[in-house]
Parts: structure tokens; sequence; C-alpha cells
């Protein structure tokens, strides 16, 4: 028996509820399935032991560069285009016969630099002056077991003092 104001089930607000709220869920978890195979970053690394000992390493680098007290400038030189690092210790026998220059763009990675700079006579280490796009650098000139770091801004930074990274 049919009744005359019985509506059809598609019709019925009730019934769209009841569909929509679980057909919501599978496809959001069809969307976070999707977020989870495309973007693998796992919160552990498997050698976390490892990356754990190389921040050690890191430490103890600065530290003997703070007990040696080094200290360095690098100098832009766009008059000769060159660079120039002078670099200080407490014993001039400390210094080494070449130093590594990394140039490293704060947001860029792909401009990103590493310079082996071999010690000239007069006591200084000079390399031509490379390519700079403008931003923030972040620059490390390091040795066997050493490191200074600093900050350089460009375009505008000529001067920079590096130092131990101690806090």
């Amino acid at each position: 028996m049919k009744t005359e104001n019985a509506e059809p089930w598609y019709r019925v607000p009730f019934v769209w509820l009841v569909v929509v709220l679980p057909l919501t869920a599978v496809v959001a978890s069809f969307i976070t399935l999707a977020l989870a195979i495309r973007s693998d970053t796992g919160l552990v690394d498997d050698d976390y032991y490892k990356h754990g000992m190389e921040i050690n390493r890191v430490l103890d680098r600065d530290r003997a560069a703070a007990a040696e007290g080094l200290e360095s400038r690098l100098v832009l030189d766009d008059a000769h285009h060159e660079l120039l690092v002078h670099l200080s210790a407490r014993r001039q026998q400390a210094l080494p016969a070449n130093v590594r220059l990394k140039l490293m763009h704060a947001t860029r990675a792909g401009f990103d630099k590493i310079m082996i700079l071999p010690r000239q006579a007069d006591g200084t280490y000079r390399a031509p002056l490379p390519e700079f796009v403008p931003g923030h650098w972040d620059v490390q000139l390091s040795a066997q077991n050493w490191r200074l770091v600093g900050s350089l801004f460009m375009p505008g930074g000529h001067r920079l003092d590096l130092h131990p990274a101690l806090p």
C-alpha cells in the first residue's frame, strides 16, 4: 500500500546526512594515504647515532678553534676581483697550508660554493671572487680540526669577521 505524501529516499535530508558523513571519511582517508605515500619523511633516521656523533664532532671543531684563538677576516675585493682571507691565531705555526671556504646561500642550496684556498707568501689565503646572488649567505672557514663561521648579506657585504660558533 502506497501513501500519497511519501517522498522518494533521495529527497529525505536525513538520508543524505547518513550517506555523506561516512563517504567524507572514506575520501579523507584516501587523500591522507596519497599524502603519506608521496612524502616519505621519517621522523627518526636509521643512523641517528651517527648524526649525533657528527654534531659532537662539529662542536669539537668550534672548541678547537676557540682554544687556538683563531679569528679571520674575509674581504671581497671587487677592484682586483679577488677573495682574501686573513687568518690569525695565537701561535703562527698553527695556520694550515690550505683552508676550505664554504659559501652557503640561506634559501637556495643550488648557489652554494666550496673553495679550497691556498696560503700565500704574505700569509693570506686568496681565490678568485665568486659570483654572488643577492641574499643572506652563511660562511664557514675550516681546516681539518677547526672551523669559523659568520653571515654575509649581498649585495653590500665586503668584509666579514669569522669566529668560532660557540655560545
